[in-house]
């Protein structure tokens, strides 16, 4: 157990990630759960987009309210587009207060913007002081966005994919610790990429600097497996090796979503698309990653071949290739 940050929220170092509730049903949710109580994982990370996930979600809470620190998040960026979903937030899952909200997945080039009047952040604000919620956070895919977030200290927490093939995050990390911000990871397993998922939280919380880790879990069995981590922290010669062979076999087409790629010449989007690809392959959440495909500037079949991004991927991907993958699966 740690607080997180600055916060009062004394959580358990292994929390639930709530993506993986809309492939499941209400009933199941409600067994997962009991599963989390029972095993004393005591932080919750749904959002807005995650279609039934907060619903399920709340109607699981009943009762057990009190056992569970509440973070949600909402793609909002304006005002009143922000304080609408934090009331639609309050009602699905059933609370008068959420202990974390958090601008999600915001961009590096919304990030200036995103204080101003009629922008997001000022609804965050005004829920905070009148109690509906306790602390502010934020999510993003964009390192420079982390980077920001830490200087300004506007943020109780901050949200990143880290794993063992997703490191790039190691220095903010460790400046957002030292400034008492809390570190929260997602996509400890990369988005379904990695397989041994005892190892790989095993990877991110032994390293002192992050404060928890939020796996995706669907069943009891998984949330049995990703507690008993915290039962050994310590990596032995053995797991390195093999922390090493999975960076060998991943490194070369795996995107780390670094944007060192960007800008594309035609606009291509290159790693959101690579990040729908893993939603829809590895989460096995076909519809919604379609219908988010759909919805994006910059897909994949707008590529035209030209080669430019990959002579400036660090990670030497064959982006043009995987772009093409993309574009088969998604459209």
């Amino acid at each position: 157990m740690r607080l997180l940050g600055k916060t009062n929220m004394n959580i358990k170092r292994v929390g639930f990630g709530g993506i993986p509730i809309q492939r499941i049903t209400q009933d199941d949710t409600f067994k997962v759960i009991d599963e989390l109580e029972k095993q004393g994982i005591n932080f919750i990370d749904t959002a807005r987009g995650y279609t039934v996930s907060e619903e399920y979600i709340g109607n699981a809470l009943k009762g057990k309210r009190d056992k569970f620190f509440i973070a949600t998040k909402s793609m909002s960026r304006d005002y009143e587009g922000m304080k609408n979903d934090i009331q639609i937030s309050l009602s699905n899952l059933k609370t008068d207060c959420i202990d974390l909200y958090q601008i999600h997945n915001l961009k590096s080039e919304e990030y200036d913007t995103i204080f101003d009047d009629n922008k997001a952040y000022k609804a965050l604000l005004e829920a905070k002081n009148s109690g509906k919620i306790k602390h502010i956070g934020i999510t993003s895919h964009s390192l420079e966005t982390m980077q920001k977030a830490v200087e300004d200290d506007k943020f109780a927490t901050i949200q990143f994919p880290y794993n063992i093939v997703e490191d790039q995050a190691d220095e903010v990390f460790r400046k957002a610790n030292e400034r008492g911000i809390g570190v929260i990871v997602m996509k400890p397993l990369a988005g379904g990429a990695l397989d041994d998922a005892t190892l790989a939280i095993k990877y991110i919380l032994s390293k002192d600097y992050i404060d928890v880790a939020i796996p995706g879990m669907d069943s009891i069995e998984q949330v049995n497996q990703n507690v008993s981590v915290l039962e050994d922290l310590q990596l032995t010669k053995s797991d390195n090796d093999k922390i090493q062979q999975i960076r060998n076999s991943l490194g070369k087409r795996f995107c780390r979503r670094c944007e060192y790629c960007l800008p594309c010449p035609v606009g291509v989007n290159i790693p959101t698309n690579f990040l729908l690809e893993g939603y829809y392959t590895r989460y096995n959440l076909k519809e919604w990653a379609v219908e988010r495909y759909e919805a994006i500037s910059g897909k994949a079949n707008e590529c035209i071949n030209c080669g430019l991004c990959e002579t400036k991927c660090p990670y030497e991907l064959p982006i043009r290739d995987m772009l093409k993958d993309v574009s088969v699966k998604l459209g």
